[in-house]
């Protein structure tokens, strides 16, 4: 297990800086997922840290060892790709001794530790067989093997299971996770699927064009984001944000005015704020609750509801003309045209961001 050191950590090509600046402290045995859209850095990032990709400024350290000259194969890290990458004309156990038989382990060891690591992938029916013979989650398996099997210091990740279908996908996902709970070294795993980020992690780098937006445990993120872009990206289905206007601060929070003329509280510090400055609520869909018109938060014209059976997901447009979502426990029997009224949760679960630069407002608690 080793702890990893990111000091304002910067990529740039040419003129275009990709990473700006990333500063990350990652415990020895701790799962840590980079999340992030597409071309928010994340993969780049991994890159840096495994020596495949040269930084243009900052520093990395791996047991406080400095490593920006340290070549990839001399850091003790192991790399699981997105294609697999395995070599098609050898058999699985060939493919998982290969990288080992280059660095010159005696034959003992090699088989020991390929034995090992198929008893722990479930790969012992498979060491014969070549790739083109094994599934997609099989291959992937053998991918992870063949990084077990060096006994790295840090396992990196880089998006392992965006090649398999959906059913697969949740499959891995428990393995991966179950490896780590049996190995314990640490490991870095670039995803742009929060799911996969929310049930993987111990904590989650959040990043956007090449900035980490936080850096906390999965809860804390998706109870406390840091700004809009966090809270609209953290969370399946998203948050719901209705823009609002400060309307006064009293001892319990902050007073808003929502469209349609109605006021809330938000308990979260006034400071700094402005007569009628614009605002934006966020409020999850799982805190909505229904109500009859008029005697809600708000009222909403249903567009579109989704009846799953255990539970429903309402969808429509508030008087702003701006959409909301609400994920409602059981069968509401809402349809297209209904008016409903909404209850935006108790004020706990409230959020207010500002409207101009998307920050959260600090809560009073």
């Amino acid at each position: 297990m080793s702890s990893i050191n990111l000091t304002d950590v910067r990529k740039s090509y040419g003129r275009l800086e990709v990473i700006h600046g990333v500063n990350l402290d990652i415990k020895s045995g701790e799962f840590v997922v980079f999340v992030g859209p597409s071309g928010c850095g994340k993969s780049t990032l991994l890159r840096m840290i495994a020596g495949l990709e040269a930084m243009t400024a900052g520093e990395i350290h791996i047991d406080d060892v400095r490593v920006n000259d340290v070549p990839a194969a001399e850091r003790g890290l192991a790399m699981v790709f997105q294609s697999y990458a395995l070599y098609p004309h050898m058999s699985v156990r060939q493919n998982m001794s290969f990288g080992l038989e280059n660095l010159g382990f005696s034959r003992q060891e090699i088989t020991g530790r390929i034995t090992e690591a198929a008893r722990m992938l479930r790969l012992e029916p498979y060491l014969d067989r070549r790739p083109g013979a094994l599934s997609g989650g099989q291959r992937q398996r053998v991918a992870i093997g063949r990084a077990v099997v060096r006994e790295p210091k840090v396992f990196l990740f880089d998006e392992p299971l965006s090649n398999l279908d959906a059913e697969l996908r949740v499959q891995m996902r428990a393995e991966i996770g179950a490896l780590h709970r049996r190995l314990g070294n640490t490991m870095i795993y670039v995803t742009h699927d929060q799911v996969e980020a929310m049930t993987l992690a111990n904590r989650i780098a959040v990043l956007r064009d090449g900035v980490c937006e936080q850096f906390d445990t999965p809860l804390a993120i998706y109870n406390r984001p840091a700004n809009l872009f966090v809270a609209g990206f953290i969370g399946s289905p998203r948050m719901n944000f209705i823009k609002s206007h400060f309307s006064r601060a009293q001892p319990n929070g902050v007073t808003i005015e929502l469209p349609g003329d109605s006021k809330m509280v938000v308990p979260v510090n006034a400071n700094m704020l402005v007569s009628n400055q614009p605002l934006v609520l966020g409020i999850r869909p799982e805190h909505i609750r229904l109500t009859s018109p008029g005697t809600g938060d708000i009222d909403l014209e249903v567009d579109l509801s989704e009846e799953l059976g255990g539970e429903c997901y309402i969808y429509g447009t508030i008087s702003s003309g701006e959409r909301v979502m609400a994920r409602v426990a059981g069968q509401a029997k809402a349809k297209h045209g209904d008016r409903v009224g909404l209850v935006l949760g108790d004020p706990s679960v409230r959020h207010l961001f500002h409207a101009e630069n998307g920050d959260v407002l600090p809560s009073l608690a």
